[in-house]
């Protein structure tokens, strides 16, 4: 737990950051964001951090990758400033479209080794993490077959290269 104006910490016990991502408008209200803020903690590299969290709209970024910031002392904020290296998690994207999906989806992630974050005001909207001992073609599989029954939609937002090797073609 931590006190008032006391940053949090990451499950190692390092101090965690706020990074600020700025995001493209990618059609008419979407991202309903300008932007999003993940967190990360410091790495032994100046202005590295290591992403902590699953990001709901920043494309080409998935938790525990690892990014160079930059101070922007004007917002008052650390921006993000280039990816360096993936961690081998994947980031995928999932809107439940019926309700009654809603269990069978959240089991079968569970199941797989999957977590996943809510936002909030965006009940229907799961930023889930795919770790790199999944099997993502199987779960890819999966989850087009939710797409195909109408019960879901997707975007992969972020595919490590561990789960673009287990796919015949990517994309």
């Amino acid at each position: 737990m931590t006190e008032p104006n006391e940053r949090p910490t990451s499950a190692s016990g390092a101090k965690l950051f706020k990074v600020a991502f700025d995001l493209e408008v990618e059609r008419p209200n979407w991202p309903p964001v300008s932007v999003e803020r993940l967190w990360g903690e410091k790495t032994d590299v100046k202005f590295e951090i290591r992403v902590v969290n699953t990001p709901f709209f920043v494309r080409g970024i998935a938790f525990g990758d690892l990014i160079q910031v930059r101070p922007d002392n004007e917002r008052r904020d650390l921006v993000f400033e280039k990816f360096t290296q993936e961690s081998g998690h994947s980031t995928v994207r999932v809107i439940i479209m019926r309700e009654d999906s809603r269990e069978r989806v959240e089991i079968k992630l569970r199941e797989s080794g999957c977590g996943w974050e809510l936002a909030r005001g965006f009940d229907n909207y799961l930023a889930v993490d795919i770790p790199p001992t999944v099997e993502y073609r199987e779960m890819r599989d999966w989850l087009q077959g939710r797409f195909a029954a109408g019960e879901i939609e997707i975007q992969e937002s972020a595919i490590s290269k561990v789960h673009q090797r287990q796919l015949p073609r990517f994309p």
